[in-house]
Formats: structure tokens, C-alpha cells, sequence
């Protein structure tokens, strides 16, 4: 089978500024999912979808392709990554290259690993799951949230839970935030969001593998993560 990974990496972060190429643990942050791609030996190829030069040439620097620039249309706040893999595949497409699946990695995943790539994409090459994707278990459970009124009044979101032990709770997930396949013959569906009728399937990651990275404090936990599991799961 041909595989593709597509990495996009916009030029224009507002939260931590410059952040696909910020520095991260002594290289690029975008440089740790552009590895874990050539690590897994699961692509015929791996490209950045940008429409920045500075990303571009940093990108190349780090042995991924950049065949042609991301249109400005798809680089706004508002452009999702279904946008972006719609718009490179056909890219592909008119030039006369084909892929079987896709396999979109997130630029600031610097806790990805290729194992975790591989398992993802042997669960969707072995089962009628349309996409996959890799999760993480919620550390307290949800059923015992609480919202705040505007009077700084706490309310139960879901109060038939309120008197029944944690433990006794079901587990919840939520996306890891690092990577998804899925396979190419669904690209119609990302441009028009049509996703909900996905069957789903997920792998689950250890917390300590998981960081959403959105401000400079999140990025300094990253960090104590990735050298506390550098010689781990790399």
C-alpha cells in the first residue's frame, strides 16, 4: 500500500507565536513528527503543508517534502486539517500520484512516537475502522464535573452522578492531539466535515505521553515529559 503523511504546519500561530518552528528540547518543534514518520518506514511520502517559507526550508532541513505551498484560502484560523488533506491530495492527484491512506500528524506532537504510528495504522489496515486515532484517558472522571454560573456558583453537569463514587464511574477519553489515519477513498467527506458517520477506531496512550500544547506554561510540561520518556518510547 502507498501512505502519505501529511504534517501541516501554517506560518501563522497566534497563542506562542512561530510555534511549528519553535524550539523545542534543542531542535524545531515540527522536526519530532517529521522523524517519527521516517522512523516508522510507513511512508512513500512525507510532506509539510505550509504556506510559509521559513516552515518550508526548516521542514526540508529535516527531510520532508514541500511540493507545492498550502493555499492562502486554507491558511486562515478558521481552516481545519480535513481542509488541508482535501486540498494536498488533490494536489496529488493532478499530478498523476495516488495514495492509499493518509495519516495526518499534528507539527507540535513532540511526544509522538513511530511505534505509536505503526500501531495506529496496523489497526486501520486490519479492521472496517474509517479512521483512527490515538487517545487518552481523562484523569479524574467527567461525570463528576461542575460548571460555574455567572454568579460563581458551582453546578453538577451531569447531578445524577453526584452521591456515586468515582470508581464506580466509567472511564472517558479524549484525542491525543498527535496523529489520525484514515483511508484516502474517504477524502470526499473531509471537505464537506461529513465525519460523524466515522466508525472510529482508538488507541490508547499513557497520560504521560499526551500534552496539548497552547501556551508557554503547556510547552515547559512538554518538555519534562519528553525528557522524562526520550529513551523510552522513541
Amino acid at each position: 500500500m502507498s501512505n502519505i503523511a501529511i504534517i501541516p504546519a501554517r506560518g501563522g500561530s497566534k497563542r506562542i507565536p512561530r510555534k511549528n518552528i519553535k524550539e523545542f528540547c534543542g531542535k524545531p518543534i515540527i522536526a519530532y513528527s517529521i522523524e517519527a514518520a521516517l522512523k516508522s518506514n510507513l511512508f512513500s511520502e512525507i510532506m509539510v503543508s505550509t504556506e510559509d517559507e521559513e516552515i518550508a526550508e526548516i521542514s526540508i532541513k529535516h527531510e520532508a517534502k514541500v511540493p507545492f505551498f498550502r493555499s492562502m484560502k486554507n491558511a486562515d484560523d478558521f481552516t481545519g486539517p480535513g481542509d488541508v488533506i482535501y486540498e494536498v491530495l488533490n494536489e496529488y492527484k493532478s499530478r498523476d500520484r495516488i495514495f492509499d491512506n493518509v495519516c495526518c500528524i499534528y507539527a507540535t506532537a513532540p511526544l509522538i512516537s513511530h511505534k505509536r504510528l505503526i500501531e495506529g495504522y496496523n489497526l486501520l489496515t486490519n479492521s472496517d475502522f474509517d479512521l483512527v486515532f490515538p487517545v487518552a484517558k481523562f484523569n479524574y472522571p467527567i461525570w463528576r464535573s461542575f460548571k460555574i454560573n455567572k454568579d460563581s456558583q458551582a453546578e453538577m453537569n451531569f447531578p445524577e452522578h453526584e452521591t456515586k463514587r468515582s470508581q464506580d464511574l466509567s472511564d472517558a477519553f479524549h484525542d491525543a492531539g498527535q496523529f489520525y489515519w484514515l483511508h484516502s477513498a474517504n477524502m470526499h467527506t473531509l471537505k464537506n466535515k461529513n465525519v460523524l458517520g466515522y466508525k472510529k477506531g482508538a488507541i490508547i496512550l499513557d497520560d504521560v505521553e499526551v500534552q496539548d500544547i497552547d501556551t508557554l506554561n503547556d510547552w515547559v510540561i512538554a518538555e519534562i515529559k519528553f525528557n522524562y520518556l526520550k529513551d523510552k518510547i522513541r
